[in-house]
């Protein structure tokens, strides 16, 4: 199989975590407190295949210039990015909508919050994706890991987003909508991280993924923590640290 293609269907795999996610989020009634311990596990897998698939495979390729320098530029764009659309209402893309001060805006309210959380959720998905495709430059065969830390970490973006978006008056067609286009632009996204990074060196792509490992750290820290801690501070350390352990164990088997 092409390995084009092998990106492709990765990516489509990792991004439709984001619908099934989704499923639960707008068409179950599931507690704050699941969510957040799902969403404390996710954090902790993402957190371990950054440290150990990313960064530290961009540190391997390049060295520490372009892993150090990369990580920062990534979480420097996804901040960046990240505070323009929190000022057109994206800012609790990824609450659950259980705090009235966390809830995300309806349209009214909002006019344009629509397309914002939109683009929030494709800010959120596209650096991980990327990697995908990118892991597969190494040697023909994709990171599992990352694949798997990927899709585990999106059940719980979308099972909490999709509730957020339900709570405030957006319909069963924007919602799947959105995760539909999300997880296209995963399979995309995978695929351009293969296609157009395969005639580059070594550093650049260590660079490449090391901006990936910053944006995805960023996001972790900004809206993946903040949510878990709210609803199960008394859990968060040992369940993050249980997903940590779990993602290191396959990254090692």
């Amino acid at each position: 199989m092409s390995e084009v293609i092998q990106a492709g269907g990765w990516g489509l795999l990792a991004g439709s975590a984001l619908l099934v996610g989704a499923v639960f989020g707008f068409g179950m009634r599931v507690s704050q407190k699941v969510i957040a311990l799902v969403m404390a596990f996710g954090a902790g897998v993402l957190l371990s295949a950054v440290s150990f698939e990313l960064v530290g495979e961009a540190y391997e390729q390049g060295g520490l210039g372009p892993a150090a320098a990369g990580t920062l530029a990534g979480a420097a764009a996804y901040t960046s990015g990240n505070l323009w659309l929190a000022g057109r209402g994206a800012r609790h893309r990824k609450r659950s909508g259980h705090h009235a001060e966390q809830t995300q805006p309806s349209e009214e309210k909002n006019s344009g919050s629509g397309l914002a959380l939109a683009l929030g959720a494709l800010l959120d998905g596209v650096p991980e994706s990327a990697v995908i495709g990118v892991s597969l430059l190494d040697g023909g065969a994709v990171s599992l890991v990352t694949v798997a830390a990927v899709f585990i970490s999106n059940i719980p973006e979308g099972l909490s987003s999709s509730a957020g978006m339900k709570k405030s008056g957006r319909g069963k067609g924007y919602v799947f909508g959105v995760w539909g286009a999300i997880a296209v632009a995963s399979t995309a996204s995978a695929v351009l991280g293969y296609a157009v990074l395969g005639g580059f060196s070594p550093t650049v792509i260590a660079g490449v993924t090391a901006v990936a490992a910053g944006a995805i750290l960023a996001m972790v820290a900004d809206t993946m923590i903040p949510e878990a801690f709210q609803e199960a501070h008394l859990a968060i350390g040992l369940v993050t640290v249980s997903g940590f352990l779990v993602s290191f164990a396959l990254s090692h088997a």
